[in-house]
């Protein structure tokens, strides 16, 4: 498993769960930790994101969907943008709120995005989702995002995956027996390299009917993490969250071990964001 969260979050889809029921329920216990323990998103990912929506440094309106504890939001802020934020977590967004505070025009609003009532809010410039739009009904979601767009208006989903690319940690391919052993492995033998995972998102944004083609921009960045921040880390991720004490114990102090025994007693984690924009048919 090793922190697979779109693997866990597409088997809860496939079986009919509602949005952010089951597992995404999760992450509202644990959001102090959600907000130490999970990495933000590239300055230059929000660089691009501006460029290519044709956004410009300030007084854009954002409409974001799954704020979690701000990681991402805080990226939208610094662009000068105004941002109303959807968590439908309470703890979470309590979090977000206060981490957010004197960072710029936020509102953070306990809701799911599929059944918020925007009221007399204006129409947005842009929809944002990071790492939280395939918790979402896509039946429902991209007519709903259309529907509170601007004529012109864009789409963007960011997509986060764990990879390994050449010559990065072999760790977290020794690390799957571990899994293996108490009931969790994925069976893929640790992370993919980079180039072999697409966008993942393209194909939907595309045959919704609402929007155009995206354009797609992606980011390959590393994070060290010792064995305490790794193990908060993957406190955060619904499949571990939900694992039974037994595995949980297992499983932590087996990871534990392994990284105490390593020279560097760290693990460098490799991530890919994938950004997908696309306009809004009009």
């Amino acid at each position: 498993m090793v922190g697979h969260e779109r693997m866990l979050v597409r088997g809860g889809a496939a079986m009919g769960q509602e949005p952010y029921v089951g597992l995404a329920t999760t992450f509202d216990t644990a959001a102090e930790l959600y907000q130490r323990a999970r990495p933000g998103y590239p300055r230059q990912l929000f660089a691009d994101l501006a460029a290519s929506a044709g956004l410009g440094t300030a007084g854009a309106r954002v409409l974001e969907v799954g704020t979690g504890t701000g990681q991402a939001t805080r990226g939208l802020l610094d662009r000068g943008w105004s941002v109303v934020t959807l968590e439908p977590g309470r703890e979470l967004a309590a979090v977000a709120r206060r981490v957010l505070a004197g960072h710029g025009d936020v509102d953070v609003v306990v809701s799911p995005f599929e059944r918020w009532e925007a009221g007399d809010q204006r129409p947005f410039d842009l929809v944002f989702a990071a790492t939280s739009w395939h918790w979402l009904d896509p039946q429902v979601a991209y007519r709903r995002a259309a529907e509170l767009l601007r004529p012109g208006g864009h789409l963007a989903i960011v997509a986060t995956e764990h990879v390994s690319p050449p010559g990065g940690d072999d760790f977290f391919r020794q690390v799957q027996q571990v899994y293996d052993e108490v009931g969790m492995g994925d069976g893929q033998g640790g992370p993919k390299p980079p180039e072999a995972i697409a966008a993942p998102d393209v194909k939907a944004i595309g045959g919704s009917g609402f929007f155009a083609q995206p354009i797609v921009h992606r980011y390959v960045w590393s994070q060290d993490y010792t064995a305490e921040e790794y193990l908060a880390l993957l406190s955060t991720y619904s499949g571990h969250i939900a694992a039974s004490p037994w595995q949980r114990k297992t499983l932590f102090t087996g990871i534990q071990d392994m990284i105490a025994a390593r020279p560097s007693a760290t693990v460098r984690k490799h991530y890919l964001n994938t950004l997908q924009i696309a306009q809004r048919i009009d």
